[in-house]
């Protein structure tokens, strides 16, 4: 053995503070990036760690009373629904229903909500991963966040002064929409939405070869404030995840699946797959221009961004990078697209300011817009930012967060040596996507970041063959990353964001005019109701409209009497004008429940088939008489 071996050996190393994991994480590293992980010590050992963790222990404490510094909202995974957290506090604070069914508020049963959901609403599930907060000149603007459903190839809108969702759409001419991220400047104009899977167009039944010219996916674009189609674009290969720059110009997303394959092998044919970059210019203007096709009975605008007989599209790039790349981040400068490689231990630094010059043709090949490639570790997914100039890293197989200096990187791909590499955190376990505070705008701060880990094997009390996943916030406002916080969660959330609490303006009751329960106003208005104050029956054939008011602890209705076979619609109105004095809705054993929050009006449809009496309650505690707060559906036989 020579004294390099002895000086590795896995005793040795785990007193210096590199663990096993650790090395071998760095052993697939080369050069500088070896030298900074294995000889500076930069992976934390259980005592340092621990010390650490109890000198951070006084910045993540928020006292009875105290308000968290920011707004965390975290996808909900497959549970299809937005959870709102308090940073760094980690406490959840609210769930928002969006592609599920949530029977506490009555989302996917009331009125309302089905309206918001349209034909959709017939899917019971969702697969919710990337949400977004729109963004003006660059900083989030706290009017809206956005959420992709994967499932059902939906993306949906929340108002964030209500925190509900009140527009989705379904994107049509593709399947799976996952990576989706917002135009940044001036303002989110568009909502950006990879389709990720291949399907033949049309997708009749006819064709099943995906190497067909007419088998393809699309870049989609949706208009922020209508949540209408305003493009899509054709590419080569899949699409993966996305991010726009900070000129509004480009775009980009990463390809993982160049081959076209349905298979595991074929997917990983390539040596290198790509990033594809748009330039949202050239479609508006060709857009605008007419200069475009429409699909099947869809009127949305289409153009083709695919190379063809070796010539580039005027409207896209093809940057080769190493192969199945995954996550695509912007740099909070602006200045970089940082696509993770995944099953390289790379990450690629395209240059945004060589973009121009790459679609005008004045470079010589699409690999020059690279301009850095540092060697991270095993399993780069995604990359997240502190506006000081460091990167953070997630390597999913080395269960690691790497933290690394972006333009020291860029001088070592010349061919300096610099240890761009600072500091390599464990996490547990498979850190997936990673968010520090503010790092998706030119304001971020670099005080939190938040690891996704996919596992949590041995850091829990045990729950059975399934286990909770581990959201582990860290500490990143000096020199070394410090975890302070382990969160178990469920179900998957995928991706988080984060916003100063000053950007979150929410309301503390509906205003009457609101836009979200107006249609019901209309129907109201139709049978002369006045919301506030009528508590009336109204019977058009086999349909009944009960009109009732709630103030607490009583409804404006105790009794209403109908056939069976009737189709009911109870409409509510909450004239209590007192913050937090939520009411419920819940007609016992007939699947009926809603909420009902200070000025709102909500409403539910069902069908009276048991004839009988039925008790209807409110299931939102609300008053010390909260239990009296009951009234009888009596059904009479048909």
């Amino acid at each position: 053995m020579s004294d390099n071996d002895s000086k590795n050996t896995p005793q040795t190393l785990e007193k210096n503070g590199l663990s096993r994991r650790g090395f071998l994480g760095a052993s697939a590293l080369t050069g500088a990036a070896v030298a900074a992980t294995a000889l500076g010590g930069a992976v934390m050992s259980r005592e340092s760690w621990a010390a650490a963790v109890k000198d951070a222990q006084s910045k993540i404490h928020v006292g009875p009373g105290e308000l968290d510094e920011y707004y965390g909202f975290w996808s909900g995974g497959h549970q299809g629904e937005v959870r709102v957290l308090g940073v760094p506090s980690m406490r959840e604070l609210m769930r928002i229903p969006v592609f599920n069914v949530d029977s506490a508020t009555g989302w996917g049963l009331t009125n309302e909500s089905r309206a918001i959901m349209g034909d959709s609403a017939k899917f019971l599930n969702g697969d919710c991963h990337h949400p977004h907060i729109s963004m003006t000149d660059g900083k989030y603007d706290g009017k809206y966040l956005f959420i992709n459903d994967k499932a059902n190839s939906r993306v949906a809108r929340i108002r964030l002064d209500i925190m509900k969702c009140d527009k989705m759409i379904t994107v049509p001419n593709v399947q799976a929409i996952h990576g989706l991220r917002l135009q940044k400047v001036p303002h989110t104009k568009y909502v950006f939405a990879n389709a990720e899977f291949i399907i033949p167009h049309p997708n009749d039944g006819k064709v099943f070869d995906l190497q067909d010219e007419n088998s393809y996916t699309m870049y989609n674009a949706i208009d922020a404030e209508s949540m209408e189609m305003a493009f899509q674009v054709i590419v080569d290969g899949n699409l993966d995840n996305t991010d726009a720059d900070y000129t509004g110009r480009f775009a980009a997303a990463t390809c993982y699946n160049s081959e076209k394959a349905f298979d595991l092998g074929g997917m990983m044919r390539n040596e290198r797959d790509w990033v594809v970059v748009f330039d949202i210019h050239a479609i508006e203007k060709a857009v605008k221009a007419g200069k475009f096709i429409t699909l099947g009975d869809s009127k949305v605008p289409v153009v083709d961004g695919r190379k063809k007989d070796g010539k580039n599209s005027e409207f896209t790039r093809y940057v080769p990078v190493p192969k199945n790349p995954h996550g695509l981040n912007t740099s909070s400068d602006g200045k970089y697209f940082i696509a993770n490689g995944k099953l390289s231990p790379t990450c690629s630094m395209i240059a945004i300011d060589m973009l121009p010059d790459l679609f005008a043709g004045k470079l010589k090949d699409e690999r020059d817009v690279v301009v850095g490639e540092p060697e991270l570790g095993l399993g780069p997914l995604h990359t997240t930012f502190d506006g000081r100039g460091n990167a953070y890293t997630t390597l999913f197989i080395d269960s690691q967060v790497v933290k690394w200096n972006i333009e020291e990187a860029r001088r070592a791909y010349k061919g300096e040596k610099v240890n761009y590499i600072k500091q390599k955190l464990d996490v547990h376990y498979q850190p997936g996507h990673l968010h520090a505070s503010l790092c998706e705008t030119s304001e971020a701060d670099g005080k939190w970041l938040v690891a996704l880990s996919k596992f949590s094997k041995d850091r829990f009390l045990p729950t059975g063959p399934l286990h909770p996943e581990n959201d582990q916030l860290i500490d990143i406002s000096g020199d070394e990353m410090k975890l302070v916080h382990d969160g178990p969660t469920f179900a998957e959330p995928h991706d988080c964001i984060m916003a100063r609490r000053d950007q979150i303006k929410t309301k503390k009751i509906w205003d009457r005019n609101d836009p979200f329960f107006a249609p019901t106003v209309k129907m109201a208005e139709k049978d002369g109701i006045n919301l506030t104050t009528d508590n009336k029956v109204i019977r058009d054939g086999n349909k009944v409209r009960v009109y009732m008011t709630s103030m607490a602890p009583a409804y404006g209705i105790t009794d209403f009497t109908v056939k069976q076979g009737d189709e009911v619609t109870v409409v509510v109105t909450n004239i209590d004008q007192i913050e937090d004095v939520s009411h419920g809705f819940v007609v016992v054993n007939h699947g009926v429940s809603m909420e009902i929050s200070p000025q709102q009006t909500s409403s539910i449809t069902f069908v009276a088939d048991k004839p009988g009496l039925h008790w209807y309650y409110c299931s939102w505690f609300c008053h010390a008489l909260h239990m009296e707060m009951v009234g009888r559906m009596i059904v009479e036989p048909a």
